[in-house]
């Protein structure tokens, strides 16, 4: 749903908190006091989290806002913690920077486990904190750094922040932040005004997002780039990530074609998902569904939800490729394509249970579109 005012709350809320030293960000100036980060299109109508376009100067932008409290899990909504506002009232004063990155190491240890990396990336969130760069960090500044270390998204930019696949983070106030713009989104198909989607059969609206599409040598490395995209929150250096979500509005892309995730909020460590649904009590295996795409099964003898994921990533990732990739493939490779989408699509539990099997397939796959393109100029 598209609308075109922008809530004097949203902007109210992060401003008069700035204004009386709560919270700081590289955003906060432009956003409170020079009026040079501006609000455009609202594109969301969930009333828990507000996206917006925007621009900040000569940048072009998407402005997040989260509208959550915590600590609650419900597997029918968020697993990130739900908000009526943020309090903004950790760390508290007087904590000192070595116990403030003791506390960013332990809240990345409870979200993604215990990795050897975790030092550096506690140190890469220190860097951003620090948000006018003097070298210090501000306790306001740290009180927003530490309310988006609460988010999906900030954390998965942080994890992807030297791959392409993430947006980049350019600021922040609060738990507002703004992201790079992705130019070309959804991945595929056309945006219509909800009054007429309504009247649009599923099938016709599908073969119709399937017209509007680039070419399929544009359309491949797009496609390689949803195959990186998994090989790289699969047993990352900072753990692995479950896709919970893989539709079309999940992902976009740029003007070379390199694919961007558009909305990160189910792409949850696995750590995190495992222990929470663990806990959700359950009669039937849809009774354990996070999101679109993370079913596990229902322990009848228990009631309760098990914790390994029934599909693995990649097979989630070809269901979503299948029509995209083989409508326009070159005949030379249409055949062999199918073959391994299909092969893809019927893998079967974890990752790491079928590890060598889902290497296989995810190389073959990236190895087979890349030979049909790496001789053109759209590699």
């Amino acid at each position: 749903i598209y609308l075109f005012s922008v809530p004097n709350k949203l902007l109210a809320k992060p401003c008069d908190k700035y204004r009386k030293g709560v919270i700081d960000g590289s955003a906060c100036s432009s956003l409170c006091d020079k009026d040079t980060l501006y609000l455009g299109k609202c594109f969301t109508a969930k009333p828990n989290s507000q996206v917006y376009s925007g621009s900040w100067g000569d940048l072009e932008g998407v402005i997040k806002c989260q509208m959550e409290e915590a600590p609650h899990y419900d597997l029918g909504s968020e697993m990130e913690p739900r908000k009526e506002g943020v309090a903004f009232n950790k760390p508290t004063k007087g904590t000192s920077v070595e116990k403030f990155r003791d506390m960013i190491l332990s809240h990345l240890k409870a979200k993604v486990g215990d990795q050897a990396n975790l030092a550096e990336l506690a140190i890469q969130v220190l860097s951003i904190a620090d948000a006018n760069k003097d070298g210090h960090i501000s306790l306001p500044e740290a009180r927003s750094t530490w309310a988006l270390l609460q988010l999906n998204e900030f954390l998965l930019a942080l994890v992807l922040q030297d791959r392409e696949h993430m947006p980049k983070l350019l600021g922040f106030c609060g738990d507002l932040y703004v992201m790079e713009k992705v130019p070309h989104s959804p991945l595929y198909g056309i945006r219509l005004p909800w009054i007429i989607e309504l009247w649009i059969p599923t099938g016709l609206r599908r073969s119709m997002d399937l017209w509007f599409t680039p070419s399929w040598p544009h359309k491949a490395k797009i496609s390689i780039g949803l195959l990186e995209l998994v090989e790289d929150i699969f047993h990352g250096p900072f753990g692995s990530f479950l896709m919970c979500d893989v539709s079309a509005n999940t992902f976009g892309y740029n003007d070379r074609h390199d694919l961007k995730v558009m909305d990160a909020q189910y792409i949850v460590p696995e750590a995190i998902f495992q222990e929470n649904i663990r806990q959700q009590r359950c009669d039937v295996d849809e009774d354990c569904l996070y999101g679109m795409d993370c079913l596990t099964s229902c322990d009848l003898t228990k009631h309760r939800c098990t914790p390994e994921v029934a599909r693995p990533n990649l097979a989630k990732a070809c269901e979503a490729l299948k029509h995209y990739i083989l409508r326009g493939a070159p005949s030379d490779v249409s055949d062999e394509l199918e073959k391994q989408l299909y092969a893809c699509i019927a893998l079967k539990g974890s990752a790491e249970q079928m590890e060598i099997e889902h290497s296989l397939i995810l190389n073959n796959l990236k190895t087979l579109l890349w030979k049909k393109i790496s001789h053109t100029k759209d590699s």
